[in-house]
């Protein structure tokens, strides 16, 4: 099971975004807040280590990173589980 703030915690660690992770909703705009393209692609590795898993090429799109209930969602598919908020 992933939680938003595993993924907050992520985020946090990263220092790829302009505000603090913990300030946003489920809902704010990652890409708004100062994720880059850079900065997704090595929260795509974060995620891929944390959770051990592996993004298909299929989820490889904006989208998936857009905001950390969207992250959260493609995550709990990936682990076949359900998300936790």
């Amino acid at each position: 099971m992933v939680s938003s703030d595993d993924i907050r915690d992520l985020l946090r660690d990263s220092g790829w975004l302009t505000v603090d992770a913990s300030e946003l909703s489920e809902n704010d705009d990652l890409y708004a807040a100062g994720l880059t393209s850079h900065g997704s692609v090595n929260l795509m590795l974060a995620l891929e280590e944390r959770f051990d898993i592996e993004f298909p090429e299929q989820l490889l799109r904006r989208r998936t990173f857009e905001s950390i209930g969207a992250i959260r969602n493609a995550v709990a598919g990936l682990l076949g589980g359900t998300a936790a908020a």
